[in-house]
């Protein structure tokens, strides 16, 4: 695969299509299972509220690859992710019920770079909280 955006086609400012995620404890569980991240604080909520958390929290990374999900499907290739990072700055709190929490995520071209790359700048929000700080993804455009 390769992208389907052209790089010619994109300016500074251009906004990537928003998307919403939800997230509930069966989410959690299966993302554990393939990830082998079994800490506690994501499952256990009598363990979670002990060691000072609101309630079970979504794995960082979960939130992470979900937002990220937003710079995929625009480009249309995985691919041509060349870099990404983010710092976390609060957590996806994720109630035991039937709702459990959302996550949404939007995202602008924050700059064109060298060799056909574009900066994305993504902005990532569950309960009007921002989640994720400084994320940000390098994507190389056809």
């Amino acid at each position: 695969m390769t992208a389907r955006i052209s790089y010619g086609s994109i300016e500074v400012g251009t906004e990537l299509p928003a998307q919403s995620f939800p997230v509930t404890r069966a989410t959690l569980v299966r993302y554990a299972g393939a990830s082998g991240d079994f800490n506690p604080i994501h499952w256990n909520e009598k363990f979670a509220v002990e060691v000072g958390l609101p309630d079970v929290i979504a794995h960082g990374m979960f939130t992470m690859a979900e937002a990220v999900r937003v710079v995929t499907d625009w480009v249309g290739d995985p691919g041509a992710v060349v870099e990404y990072g983010v710092r976390f700055t609060k957590p996806v709190v994720v109630p035991n019920d039937d709702k459990g929490a959302l996550i949404e995520v939007s995202a602008k071209v924050g700059a064109k770079l060298d060799d056909h790359q574009v900066r994305v700048d993504l902005t990532a929000v569950s309960e009007g909280k921002k989640v994720l700080g400084m994320s940000r993804a390098v994507v190389r455009l056809a």
